[in-house]
């Protein structure tokens, strides 16, 4: 095709040092790092920014952009930014990517946008976010959450439909507990629709799927991809010492400056001193360590700028843990009771 001067063009080295993962037993590979527009994509960052984020991202080999319908804030914004940028920059490069979006929490108002999975809200939500994001089909719908009110064949059934409408081209479920999975799998099995993934969260201090939920994914042949791999930034070094004022620990609701008790930074402050000797920051241990178990896909991360998107890409410079460093971590990555999402996985 004809570009003009000031036209977007990837980097044409983008795929020579990425190596992508197999997700579960299908066909489909996604990059070790996917980039998630969770917290960083809404109208209170600049479009610049994020333009730049996702050009650098796609540059480095990371094909795989995360996003949901009530990603923001205000909800639907990640999305409707993300079609802008995609409509200037991404479109010649459509079947490079995967794009996933979500439904199942709080969306609109009234009793059909609220959290559920019932096929009036699942259809209806992605009918709305094909629209923000400017596109025909995404590559992945997820069920975000197990609704404990709808029978799981009406959710399931849902996502079968997208599929055949040739709305989505893979199903995967969020925040579901093990026997759910299966249940979920079982049906959509039958249905002739796979379930292709399972994204749970999954972090150093939060290792809940290690109990049975990656045992499970392993036994279906489903894919894992790790959301909060950093725990909402704690396994960072940002709060060693202290909050910053622009941190998200620092911004009122997000429930984050609530985790940094003193048992958790005791814990934070032991990973950090063992990552060092590695010659890694302490998130970049943090997604090696996620990555280290071959039955979880991908990891997400998400990026308010380039240069931390940059550090979390450097977390695959090395990936390799010695038996001893694994005895030491396990010393310090313990549960630090931050599953915000653990109603919903233990229904």
């Amino acid at each position: 095709m004809t570009y003009r001067e000031d036209d977007y063009q990837a980097d044409r080295t983008r795929y020579d040092a990425m190596e992508y993962r197999r997700c579960g037993r299908s066909g489909l590979q996604l990059p070790p790092i996917s980039l998630g527009l969770w917290h960083n994509f809404g109208d209170g960052e600049a479009l610049a920014t994020q333009r730049a984020v996702l050009r650098r991202a796609f540059d480095r080999g990371v094909t795989h952009f995360d996003l949901a319908n009530n990603y923001g804030p205000p909800y639907g914004s990640a999305e409707r930014n993300f079609g802008t940028i995609f409509a200037e920059d991404f479109r010649p490069y459509r079947d490079e990517l995967i794009i996933s979006t979500k439904a199942g929490w709080d969306m609109w108002p009234g009793p059909y946008g609220q959290i559920g999975g019932s096929r009036k809200y699942l259809r209806a939500s992605l009918d709305q976010s094909l629209q923000r994001m400017g596109l025909d089909y995404v590559d992945i719908f997820y069920s975000h959450r197990f609704d404990p009110d709808t029978p799981l064949e009406e959710t399931m059934g849902a996502l079968d439909a997208a599929v055949r409408a040739g709305k989505a081209l893979y199903v995967g479920i969020s925040s579901y507990g093990p026997q759910r999975t299966r249940e979920a799998y079982a049906i959509l099995q039958e249905m002739g629709t796979p379930l292709l993934i399972h994204q749970p969260s999954y972090s150093m201090i939060n290792r809940w799927i290690e109990d049975e939920l990656l045992d499970t994914l392993g036994d279906l042949g489903v894919g894992a991809i790790a959301f909060s791999p950093l725990a909402q930034g704690l396994l960072t070094h940002k709060y060693l010492g202290g909050i910053p004022d622009d941190s998200r620990a620092g911004r009122e609701g997000t429930g984050v400056a609530d985790q940094l008790t003193e048992d958790n930074l005791t814990r934070i402050r032991g990973l950090h001193s063992i990552a060092q000797e590695r010659g890694q920051s302490l998130a970049q241990m943090a997604l090696a360590w996620a990555m280290r178990d071959e039955r979880v896909t991908s990891v997400l991360v998400g990026a308010r700028h380039v240069e931390q998107l940059e550090n979390s890409l450097g977390a695959l410079d090395s990936t390799d843990f010695s038996d001893e460093e694994l005895r030491r971590i396990n010393e310090y990555a313990v549960d630090g009771g931050i599953n915000w999402w653990a109603e919903s996985a233990q229904a």
